[in-house]
């Protein structure tokens, strides 16, 4: 079988160095019922590290994705992953007060990891003074790549179609946007009236970034197939990447973690992709003189078994 070949054509040139984390970090949170609960992972050397801030998909927390976030620590980055309230290990009631605002919520959980970069860089042993703070992205599954897009100048549409709140930030410079919803043109019933925050407009998403779909990813709260995930690309400005993988479910191969439950479509060669391309990305978007994108980029035209398809605007 060709995957696994097809999947290290995109390796970085950067080798992986060993990985330090601290967790729970906590941010006091008062108006948020919880505390922020949040982990950092890091490489264990270097200086001037770029940062990752990862927003979970429903019910996961700072524990998930270990794919992704050991491989960009190891691969140079800071990566800070805030346990959001919707997590299955805070166990809020769904008849909680805050649930219809958790979306909100989320976001003010990128924004408080934003404010307190600071206190999280010294929490963990020997991070102090390492962090470039002008050199931050977000990124995020499903759930999360909605409240990371928002960070990005995505923005939420009123019951009139009126674009509410901008939400953007001017200290995130690049994003990743892993299996992220489409309009809400095409909800289900359900999805229309229990999720009014999945009306999203992109057209003032005009940060960088990768969109990440899968075109066997058929959602339960949209009428549309597959191509739903592709709108974020399709209705957004300019100097955005698609990278669709063929074959690909919600999980993305297995992004939230190695041998869960809810992935469908395991495939280790597939989640290497991910990693790979994903890495190339911010790097080469967080330090415009990097040249591993354009690597990467070739290297995918030039496979001839691919595993997915890129577009670039």
């Amino acid at each position: 079988m060709s995957e696994p070949n097809s999947a290290n054509a995109y390796e970085p040139a950067h080798a992986p160095t060993t990985v330090v984390s601290a967790k729970p970090v906590v941010l006091p949170a008062p108006d948020r019922g919880e505390d922020l609960q949040v982990r950092v992972s890091a490489p264990a050397t270097g200086g001037d590290l770029p940062v990752i801030v990862f927003s979970h998909g429903f019910g996961w927390s700072m524990d998930g994705y270990a794919p992704l976030a050991d491989f960009w620590a190891a691969h140079g980055f800071v990566v800070v992953q805030p346990t959001h309230l919707d997590s299955r290990t805070l166990g809020i009631p769904h008849e909680d007060p805050r649930t219809p605002r958790i979306w909100r919520i989320r976001i003010e959980d990128l924004t408080r990891v934003l404010d307190g970069l600071d206190v999280l860089e010294a929490s963990v042993p020997g991070l102090g003074g390492r962090i470039d703070h002008s050199r931050i992205a977000v990124a995020g599954h499903s759930w999360g790549a909605q409240t990371a897009s928002t960070l990005l100048g995505a923005r939420v549409l009123d019951s009139d179609g009126v674009p509410g709140e901008d939400m953007s930030d001017p200290r995130v410079k690049a994003g990743v946007l892993l299996a992220l919803t489409g309009l809400g043109d095409d909800l289900t019933p359900f999805a229309a009236e229990n999720l009014p925050f999945m009306r999203p407009s992109f057209d003032a998403m005009t940060a960088p970034a990768l969109i990440v779909a899968g075109d066997n990813d058929q959602s339960m709260l949209s009428t549309r197939g597959p191509d739903w995930f592709t709108d974020p690309y399709t209705h957004s400005p300019g100097d955005k990447s698609l990278l669709t993988l063929f074959g690909a479910e919600h999980s993305l191969g297995g992004i939230p973690g190695y041998e869960v439950a809810e992935t469908t479509d395991e495939s280790p060669a597939r989640v290497a992709l991910i990693q790979q391309f994903t890495t190339a990305f911010l790097r080469s978007a967080l330090h415009p003189g990097d040249t591993g994108w354009k690597t990467a980029v070739t290297a995918l035209e030039n496979t001839p078994d691919p595993l997915g398809k890129l577009q670039s605007k």
